[in-house]
């Protein structure tokens, strides 16, 4: 009863273990002892062969998340060799599965002529090591990011394209089925930006500048996704071959027109202030702030439909979007009591990072990360008129580092501060200027 009491919460948030768990195991004890064995129990070998011999015949686990050797010595597969009990164990998430699936053994030897960034040197030869976040938005839905993975040589190996397809039908799932946990509903957030605008949208959004912005943005959303869930998301393996400034006077604001975006955002907020409420979790003074939060979606989904039907805003739609950034700073500043529990100094700044997969074979992670805010400038129409309108947007990283060093915020965080980063991917060259803003 304990361990379902803080057990049951988190898979509200993230979803089930991807290992077996207290229910599978008492479930056969059940079954074998009649009831939950003790030491004595325990010392009868036939039964307790038994118990192992239903153990193993249990479901496997779906995404690998230890060293294994793909050794031609050993013909169990890699599900079996981790088939185990976990107390409270990382669960499953749609994306690491993604991401297992991209890579050796599903995907196998490379067959192109360059070094891409998936490309590692194997026992084997030559193989998928890396998967990238791209995978997970083609997955998801975005052409252009499976265009950016074939341009790049990354799609270049055997298998891959076949598994990038199965994958598409198996995630091309009904909204329904997106609601299974709070970590499925941000994937689902994160849909429209990966489809083409259609209907009436303005022109900057009929650019390819814009369709990588938009991409841009899903994978900031993705990285900061994986970043607040890294401990209990199970990471994917690739199997071993072997004080404020003086406010300025106000001027009339711009929402990025995605009300699809906003309207599944409020449904997931009203999921979570229910869902808390139901399990006895809900502080009225975070649900003040979950109910605030979902009449700002709200206005800002009319603002957008607004801005699509080239309909006047209001001058209290005008306020909203001027005091957009006040509001939220004060939506997400929980009591002092919760907050100095749960975060420090380095969770007040928006770069984050994360490991998100493990490749044995050179010794290196991926790292999803998000940098500090870039600014972007938009020609909108505003009141009938031609305006150019600024705003911060996601930076988005992704790179390898060594698996014996892996990043914190605080090291991540002090890499930017001191210009020490990577280089942005090389496909957001399309959107993002190289020229140093003063």
């Amino acid at each position: 009863e304990v361990w379902e009491r803080v057990y049951e919460p988190t898979v509200f948030f993230v979803g089930k273990t991807d290992d077996l768990d207290v229910h599978d195991y008492k479930d056969i004890a059940l079954k074998i002892y009649g009831k939950t064995p003790d030491a004595t129990d325990l010392v009868d070998e036939l039964r307790l062969e038994r118990f192992m011999s239903e153990a193993r015949r249990l479901r496997k686990p779906k995404v690998l998340s230890n060293f294994v050797v793909d050794s031609e010595h050993d013909k169990r597969g890699a599900e079996e060799i981790t088939l185990g009990f976990r107390y409270m164990g990382q669960r499953f998430v749609p994306d690491s599965y993604v991401l297992q699936n991209l890579v050796y053994p599903k995907v196998k030897l490379y067959t192109g002529s360059a070094r891409p960034f998936t490309w590692v040197m194997s026992r084997r030869g030559p193989i998928r090591g890396f998967p990238r976040g791209l995978d997970v938005m083609a997955v998801l839905g975005s052409e252009y990011a499976e265009g950016i993975i074939k341009d790049e040589g990354d799609s270049d190996y055997q298998k891959y394209s076949g598994q990038l397809a199965k994958l598409k039908k198996e995630f091309d799932l009904e909204k329904e089925e997106w609601s299974s946990n709070l970590y499925w509903s941000w994937l689902y957030c994160l849909k429209p930006f990966l489809s083409p605008p259609t209907g009436m949208i303005p022109p900057f959004m009929r650019s390819k500048a814009w369709t990588g912005k938009a991409l841009n943005t899903a994978l900031g959303s993705w990285a900061e996704l994986r970043h607040d869930t890294i401990l209990y998301a199970k990471q994917s393996y690739t199997m071993s071959a072997g004080g404020l400034p003086p406010q300025p006077q106000l001027t009339y604001g711009y929402v990025e027109p995605y009300p699809e975006v906003f309207v599944r955002v409020r449904m997931m907020i009203e999921r979570m202030r229910d869902g808390l409420f139901l399990r006895g979790l809900l502080d009225k003074r975070i649900e003040n702030r979950l109910s605030r939060y979902e009449g700002l979606l709200g206005t800002l989904e009319i603002i957008s439909k607004k801005e699509l039907t080239h309909e006047p805003l209001t001058e209290n739609e005008y306020q909203a979007i001027w005091k957009i950034g006040s509001t939220l700073q004060s939506l997400t500043k929980f009591p002092h009591e919760i907050m100095s529990k749960i975060t420090s100094g380095t969770d007040d700044k928006m770069a984050v990072i994360a490991d998100v997969h493990t490749d044995p074979n050179s010794g290196h992670v991926l790292e999803e990360a998000v940098g500090f805010p870039s600014i972007i400038y938009v020609k909108v129409s505003i009141g009938g008129k031609d305006q150019i309108v600024r705003g911060p947007v996601f930076s988005y990283y992704e790179f390898k580092q060594p698996m014996s060093n892996r990043l914190t915020d605080e090291q991540w965080q002090k890499i930017l501060k001191e210009g020490r980063e990577p280089p942005l991917p090389k496909w957001s060259d399309e959107f993002v200027s190289k020229q140093k803003s003063k």
